[in-house]
């Protein structure tokens, strides 16, 4: 049997700079609070967490004072901020730059918005980290679609400007866009429309796309290890999917199924940008080992 893992998977530039960070405040010594996980993936979460690592929820952190907080790669909305800082908190902030940069713009475009009563609408998950973060920009008044149904929040008769999480697919971003404007024209007849669309998804995550596609491809079997929480997990695993009906989606090794291999195939590994690589490799391991007895691994 051949394994092989997809060279393009693994963490992100985000995800990795901001464990290095709370490695690198961990070393250091003290305590190190991080506000909610650090990724998603409890396997990784699990290994920060017996470093040292305390995860904490939003009502924990308003009991916090005079300590440090790590601020994840998904950023934090303006009132984290000012939280810590009326409670004397240090923040270790590793808010991933592309998040940044979105924040900036949809603060920036939501000022524009007020001034004509116009509408921020978000691709993305409600309740997400980085959605959190994103409607925070907007006096929380942004309104989070993620499938046809929620376009029914949208007022088509007003100013509209669009922007996506950045993990978001970008196939599903067009196509909700090309719908909003369609909505929009319908409303007004042949007049043209104020819209305007962001592709805010990071080029980082829309290039696996490709990339799977053409992984998925290439094996008979293709193990998908990816947290069950990460957005941008679910989003990939459905590539290979759609490209390779033998794809399967575990959490770790113990998930894997023995009867999804034969000694004839070809195995391909991959995962999301909040997918270590220390996981692939236990599953990579843990398949070679199945056959390994009989010789037929390599």
């Amino acid at each position: 049997m051949n394994v092989t893992i997809d060279k393009n998977s693994g963490y992100c530039f985000g995800v990795e700079f901001a464990i290095q960070m709370a490695e690198d405040e961990m070393d250091q010594g003290g305590e190190l609070y991080c506000l909610g996980d650090i990724v998603h993936n409890a396997m990784e979460v699990e290994r920060l967490t017996k470093k040292g690592l305390k995860v904490i929820n939003r009502e924990q952190l308003k009991e916090l004072r005079d300590c440090k907080v790590l601020i994840r790669a998904h950023g934090e909305p303006p009132e984290t901020y000012q939280l810590a800082l009326n409670n004397n908190i240090e923040l270790v902030d590793a808010s991933c730059p592309v998040v940044l940069k979105l924040q900036n713009r949809v603060k920036s475009a939501f000022d524009k918005m007020e001034e004509v009563e116009g509408q921020i609408v978000i691709y993305g998950q409600e309740g997400h980290a980085e959605v959190v973060g994103l409607t925070g920009q907007t006096k929380d008044k942004a309104i989070v679609v993620t499938k046809e149904e929620d376009l029914e929040k949208i007022d088509f008769s007003r100013p509209v400007t669009l922007f996506s999480q950045t993990t978001k697919s970008t196939k599903g971003f067009y196509r909700i866009s090309a719908l909003i404007e369609e909505k929009m024209k319908e409303q007004k007849g042949a007049e043209v429309v104020n819209y305007d669309y962001n592709d805010s998804i990071c080029r980082q995550v829309s290039n696996r796309e490709p990339q799977l596609q053409k992984f998925s491809k290439e094996h008979d079997v293709i193990v998908f290890v990816s947290g069950k929480k990460s957005s941008n997990g679910k989003a990939l695993y459905s590539v290979c999917k759609a490209e390779n009906d033998k794809s399967y989606f575990v959490e770790n090794e113990l998930e894997l199924d023995p009867s999804w291999f034969k000694p004839s195939y070809s195995v391909g590994i991959c995962g999301a940008t909040s997918t270590p690589m220390w996981l692939m490799e236990n599953v990579a391991t843990f398949i070679k080992n199945i056959f390994a007895e009989t010789g037929t691994a390599s």
